[in-house]
């Protein structure tokens, strides 16, 4: 049963699928019943009935520490926290049985204004269930009496008496009068005579003294003797200086309301949606069909692959909605402190799969889509990628959501809803083209538009000067408003009913400029303002490097922050009236710098909107941001020039040049006069364009500093942000980036998924992902190792009809899979990766025959995008295409070496290529890459890596041993030492494959000069050169390893046991415990 049922009955089994863990569960034996506390805002009533006992009790222990007043539904906050002994003759004691007992709602929302009190709690009390003889029955008039109460344990209090006939819902309206009337219940007991109730209150004022005036004894019982005869529900009414008045509605009073009383309402709308959503293969089909023609509007006889996709996708969401209200629900009952995760960008891959997955009914949606005539996998390959994002930033994020969800922290996520992706890729003739990815084309089943969550965005305008109670405020004018309406979509984790939610902000344009245009005759401009309102979410990363587009990034940046953060004060305020409380119950987590303006906003709600004097903004402030960067250069921190930032936003620049002013002086008296630094330091950057330097800003605030590797952490604290570290050392921590398993195992690569659980025993590493440390054991044994080559096989089967579907290159399931997928850039040295496979190319031509059966076979696969504007990152994409094409149709080469260019790679196509890869390259030059997830991902599917020691490798060696990998190249404090001295002399190698490309062997001789010129033309900032025999010498030991499979096989083994610590799971729990003091609120399961 979900939320309906009025009578106990036997706690369901583990397979019933209720709300049963909503619910307090009472255990009878002998003589005391105990009833556990959830916190609930709901109440119990009490009914026993002379045939059928009913037994309705208040929820919680007198030890229980719940705030009903914080909720607008706690009626029964005065009974709430009693620990009730049951002494009747009841049947019920004779045997221990456990009961359930359901829950029923309060409606009147009218309480919540009334002035918050505390509970008394008081000692434990006792109610005494007793069947009155005949004669003792009460008449059928109800009744409110005053008694004496010194005979009572509890002579402090007056004594209400109430005589009424039950009825469902009625206890909710006497708690309400005394709720609304100010009045604290201290003690309750109740009595049962045939279909009546005695209900005696001992209650006290707002003071916890007695109530002895008699005009407000006749008032409280004159409101309850009305409340009791006409069954309606009890609000505020006109109140007198002296006195507060009750109304009571009565039953169909509401325009428009037909169903009777709140309670007779609420109860008929329980018993309609009595239960969950059932998962038996026959209540899955008529699900989908329902969808089929009533969402997707087709006939449930004619409709193809996508429109199934559609109907299952909703009938799948309509799950994740029921436990999303669930886990929402219940956060509002606990009132955890929650973080709420700002990111500028998300990429979530395809839903439908990790959503049934976490949810744990894949397999009745495959068995009931069977039985229609569809495949699941068939189906989930309709869906498109949602282009939320770029890169490993993105793809970082959407795994921490997961990861939250999964270990049941109170979270929400922030961010954008762009209506285009960064761009779809295409490649003709080996150029890149870029296309618009509208990838909202045909709707998105999995998000819900909360048109009632509408916050107004104010640009540009003027700042004035007000006065208020005699100090003097200030107050943004704005020149431009345009509303954030809220797009939700719900993020399941796994093994726990826990959905957490990620809501992304669309742009709307006004309504009330927009009318005003309309009415006018202005048709153009309503047009014109409509289209400039949504163009802030249209697009991911506008071009910059015009004014306009400068302008529309930063318009992004506060269009997100500003939304996010009315939002968050908005839930913080319906449970809290005191900013003294806030950073007790928020923590607010920047994802690198794009949300820094965040800091701004908050400061400008608190001390001006809210009217906190500065010095406590601030520090509320300072005590709820966290910061995580993941910049490795200077070059790569944002700033944002002066003047655009008083153009746009010119009350948040004043903010910020008080925030620094007070840095710089407090910065003096720590440091002195020291200019350099302080000029250093600063928020603000002197210079041609004046700047504020947003990750000064973000650092200044935030009581936490992260890096993302321990490599990248120290590289903050010695170089980036030396000054500050020295400053404030405690600041800076290191959070390892992570990835989740269950996207990148158990969705990926489900034959991985059950080959390591059957090794293991359990699926239990799914959620405790250290357990993979179990398969070293096993790395050496023979049966695990064929197993495991088999799964490899299957896996690169499936790449290997990919890659001749999409470029009609066919390639041969022995050769080694060597990858490197990751955006294109010079850094990321995809270049020196094509040098390589030049050489390798040209080492096959010169060989013998003979000499050629000893190679072993290679397919290299290279994918990733070029930004836009990046020309050297483009002509890097033709050279790899012009050198695919001469060595593809190379006779004397056949399946020795392929080379293949996946275009438009992302999320999906990486959850198809990781599981098949053999070999994956991470070869950026040393101190340039932050983190670096994509290895993390290649490894636990047992690719072996080739890398530089950079980013997260280092930690990855700790892990599994330098043994299990493939280093080369220079470490990172030798980096600096060759750009100053310049490369020695380029080696032989690396200089003949450069003139083979200088000479046109691959054609565009003209073209790729420039690309030849960033090598050997003096420059070679990215080292290729320095490093190119040491990455010759690692591919050779690569080859020497996969020639010996069992070697192989083991040390791909080896590489996933090791794989654990860098689960987003590991990541989540230390920011949870280190950083955002946030402590899991896991929702009751349901067994």
């Amino acid at each position: 049963m979900r939320l309906s049922t009025w009578y106990p009955h036997p706690v369901p089994s583990k397979s019933e699928k209720s709300r049963k863990s909503l619910f307090p569960t009472i255990t009878v034996s002998h003589s005391q019943t105990y009833c556990d506390c959830t916190q609930s805002s709901f109440f119990f009533f009490f009914f026993f009935h002379l045939q059928t006992p009913k037994l309705y009790l208040p929820e919680s222990f007198s030890t229980c520490e719940c705030d009903p007043s914080k909720s607008p539904h706690s009626t029964m906050s005065m009974l709430s926290s009693r620990l009730f002994t049951i002494t009747d003759q009841s049947k019920l004691a004779s045997s221990s049985s456990t009961f359930l007992f359901p829950l029923f709602p309060s409606h009147s929302r009218s309480f919540s204004q009334s002035p918050r009190s505390s509970i008394l709690y008081g000692r434990t009390h006792v109610a005494k269930p007793i069947r009155a003889p005949a004669s003792q029955l009460p008449s059928a008039a109800s009744s409110v009496t005053v008694e004496n109460s010194e005979s009572e344990s509890d002579p402090s209090g007056t004594l209400f008496v109430i005589r009424a006939r039950n009825r469902i819902g009625l206890l909710q309206v006497i708690t309400g009068v005394f709720k609304v009337l100010g009045l604290h219940v201290e003690k309750a007991t109740v009595e049962f005579e045939g279909d009546f109730f005695v209900k005696r209150f001992f209650v006290t004022d707002s003071h916890g003294a007695k109530i002895a005036d008699p005009d407000s004894l006749d008032r409280i019982k004159k409101a309850l003797t009305d409340a009791i005869e006409d069954g309606g529900t009890v609000s505020m009414g006109p109140a007198s200086p002296t006195t507060r008045g009750v109304m009571v509605r009565r039953p169909g009073s509401g325009l428009g309301m037909s169903l009777g009383s709140d309670s007779a309402k609420a109860e008929r709308m329980f018993r309609l949606m009595d239960g969950f959503l059932k998962n038996d293969s026959i209540s899955l089909q008529q699900d989908i069909l329902r969808h089929v023609e009533y969402t997707v509007a087709r006939s449930r006889f004619n409709f193809d692959d996508f429109e199934a996709y559609q109907a299952l996708a909703h009938s799948v969401r309509d799950r994740l909605i029921e436990r999303s209200h669930d886990t929402q629900l219940y956060f509002k009952r606990k009132d955890p402190k929650r973080v709420y995760f700002l990111s500028f960008e998300y990429l979530m891959g395809r839903s439908l799969s990790n959503s049934v997955i976490n949810l744990g009914i894949r397999d009745q949606y495959a068995d009931a889509l069977s039985q229609l005539g569809f495949e699941f996998e068939v189906l989930a390959e309709q869906e498109g990628d949602a282009a939320l994002g770029n890169g490993g930033l993105a793809r970082l994020s959407a795994c921490q959501m997961d990861s939250m969800a999964t270990l049941d922290y109170p979270a929400w996520g922030y961010g954008l809803r762009y209506e285009y992706g960064l761009f779809r890729q295409v490649i003709l003739d080996g150029f890149q083209h870029e296309q618009p990815d509208f990838w909202l084309n045909f709707g998105n089943p999995w998000e819900t538009e909360r048109v009632h969550v509408t916050y107004p965005v104010k640009f540009y305008g003027v700042v004035e000067e007000e006065n208020l109670n005699g100090e003097k405020c200030n107050v943004w004018i704005p020149g431009e408003v345009v509303e954030a309406v809220a797009y939700d979509n719900p993020i399941p984790g796994y093994g726990t009913r826990n959905t957490i939610t990620l809501r992304l902000w669309a742009g709307k344009p006004s309504d009330q400029h927009d009318m005003e245009a309309y009415n006018t005759g202005d048709y153009i401009n309503a047009v014109v303002c409509r289209q400039k309102a949504e163009n802030i979410s249209s697009v991911l990363y506008p071009d910059d490097r015009s004014f306009q587009g400068k302008e529309l990034r930063l318009k992004q940046q506060y269009f997100f922050v500003s939304a996010s953060i009315q939002d968050i004060i908005r839930r913080f305020r319906e449970a809290h009236s005191n900013f003294d409380e806030f950073p007790e119950k928020v923590a607010l987590q920047l994802n690198d710098t794009h949300p820094s303006l965040a800091i701004a906003e908050v400061m400008r709600v608190l001390v001006d909107k809210e009217h906190l004097g500065w010095n406590k903004a601030w520090d509320i402030a300072c005590k709820i941001f966290s910061f995580t960067i993941h910049a490795v250069i200077a070059e790569g921190l944002e700033k944002i020039p002066v003047d655009l930032l008083g153009s746009l936003l010119p009350r948040h620049l004043q903010i910020i040049y008080e925030i620094n002013f007070k840095f710089v002086e407090e910065l003096k008296k720590r440091i002195g006069l020291d200019y350099n630094r302080l000029s250093r330091m600063s928020i603000i950057e002197e210079g041609a364009v004046k700047s504020i330097r947003m990750a000064n800003l973000a650092i200044v605030c935030s009581h936490s500093v992260n890096g993302v590797s321990k490599v990248h952490s120290e590289l903050l604290k010695a170089k980036l942000f030396k000054d500050f570290y020295e400053l404030w050392p405690e600041k800076f921590q290191c959070k390892t980036n992570g990835v989740t398993q269950r996207r990148w195992i158990v969705v990926s690569n489900p034959s991985l998924c059950a080959l390591i659980s059957k090794w293991l025993g359990t699926e239990a590493w799914i959620r405790d992902v250290d357990l993979l440390t179990g398969l070293r054991a096993y790395a050496a044994d023979p049966d695990l190792q064929q197993e495991w080559m088999m799964v490899k096989k299957v896996n690169k089967m499936r790449l290997a009809e990919y890659i001749e579907a999409m470029s009609g290159v066919k390639v041969s399931l022995d050769a080694m899979f060597d990858v490197q997928t990751k955006r294109i850039h010079e850094y990321k040295r995809q270049l020196l990766n094509i040098l390589g496979i030049i050489h390798r190319y040209d080492c096959i031509k010169n060989m013998e025959k003979s000499q050629r059966s000893k190679v072993v076979p290679r397919v290299c696969i290279i994918g990733g995008k070029a930004a836009p504007g990046y020309e050297i990152a483009k002509k890097i994409i033709k050279l790899c295409h012009a050198v695919a094409e001469k060595i593809n149709n190379d006779t004397d080469v056949g399946d020795l070496l392929k080379l293949v260019f996946i275009p438009d790679y992302n999320v999906s196509v990486a959850e198809l290529v990781i599981p098949g890869a053999d070999l994956s390259q991470h070869i950026s030059t040393a101190g340039h890459e932050a983190s670096g997830t994509g290895s993390m991902k290649f490894l636990m599917n047992g690719c072996l890596l080739l890398a530089t020691e950079d980013g997260s490798t280092v930690e990855i060696v700790e892990e599994i041993g330098a043994d299990n990998l493939f280093l080369f190249g220079a470490k990172i404090h030798e980096v600096p030492k060759l750009r100053e001295e310049g490369s020695p002399k380029m080696p032989l190698q690396c200089a003949r494959v450069i003139r083979m490309v200088r000479d046109g062997y691959f054609g565009f001789k003209d073209y790729f000069e420039s690309l030849c010129d960033t090598v050997d033309g003096g420059k070679d900032f990215y080292l290729l050169g320095s490093d190119f025999e040491s990455y010759l010498e690692a591919q050779a030991a690569a080859d020497k390893a996969f020639a010996d499979p069992n070697k192989w096989t083991q040390m791909s083994i080896l590489s996933t046991a090791g794989s654990g610590r860098f689960s987003s799971d590991r990541t989540i729990r230390d920011y949870a415990e280190k950083t955002w003091g946030i402590e899991p609120c896991r929702f009751p399961s349901d067994g």
